[in-house]
């Protein structure tokens, strides 16, 4: 079984992206998307580790990550899985949330990691069609909308604010905030945990409870994100590597693929722009 993923760039829906792939052996690491994962399994089943447990979602269900939630993905068939799945970020989500949560500027967040909705998962897959032909910017964005609408009215959670968290979980939110700000700078356990008021020891306990991975894995995580917005407005990879805060290309090389299936030279030739 060959192994492929193809990227769709939307310039019509804010940059959004559409992922269609086929893996047979492929199994990503641990890691995060800046945007939500939505997507429908098209053949065989995906196996994937959220919220603290494993999922397996066959044939025809839809699978749903938040923003920034750490998760894994494997095959659980012999045969592989193919899928199609749209990553809007949080800002893409607020139009269509605000119905639906009385919080102004609520994003929602999805308990369920996945969903057996055979209406819904074949109104999402008429959606991804719809993303892959060309023009028609006035139905894709109906379509689209409608859609997130439909799945946030019926899965979709308001997410806690700031306000609301625990506090140990507000600074961990404060050092991903200053990560995200500046992932190219290389960071000490200390100056992380001074940042926030908390020993180095209790600060690295408490970041990894609340994101799933201690902090410098995150840290590659969120250098990743930077890295392909940077690719995505022309930058070459030696460069991007570079300035991401990679120790050289072949690190920066083996840490994408890892993450998203590809590498960086690859994930160049697929995109739509």
């Amino acid at each position: 079984m060959l192994e492929w993923a193809n990227y769709f760039h939307l310039k019509e829906l804010g940059g959004l992206e559409l992922l269609k792939a086929q893996y047979h052996q492929k199994q990503f690491s641990k890691h995060v998307h800046e945007g939500y994962c939505i997507g429908v399994i098209e053949e065989g089943a995906q196996s994937f580790f959220r919220t603290g447990q494993l999922h397996t979602a066959p044939k025809g269900d839809i699978i749903l990550v938040n923003a920034d939630e750490i998760h894994t993905g494997s095959s659980a068939v012999e045969s592989g899985w193919k899928y199609r799945a749209i990553y809007p970020t949080p800002e893409m989500l607020l139009d269509a949330g605000q119905d639906f949560f009385t919080v102004k500027n609520s994003v929602p967040w999805f308990p369920s990691a996945v969903v057996h909705d055979i209406g819904l998962a074949q109104q999402l897959s008429l959606l991804f069609d719809l993303l892959e032909q060309k023009d028609n910017a006035l139905l894709k964005e109906s379509m689209y909308l409608s859609t997130l609408a439909r799945l946030i009215g019926r899965y979709g959670r308001a997410k806690l604010t700031q306000a609301e968290l625990p506090e140990a979980q507000r600074k961990v939110e404060l050092v991903k905030d200053l990560l995200s700000s500046f992932p190219e700078h290389d960071y000490s356990l200390t100056d992380l945990a001074n940042h926030v008021g908390l020993s180095p020891w209790h600060f690295l306990r408490e970041f990894k409870k609340y994101t799933g991975l201690p902090p410098h894995s995150w840290l590659v995580q969120i250098r990743l994100r930077k890295a392909q917005q940077l690719l995505k407005q022309g930058m070459n990879i030696a460069m991007t590597a570079q300035n991401c805060g990679f120790s050289d290309q072949s690190h920066f090389n083996r840490h994408f693929k890892k993450a998203m299936g590809v590498t960086p030279t690859q994930y160049l030739s697929t995109l739509n722009l």
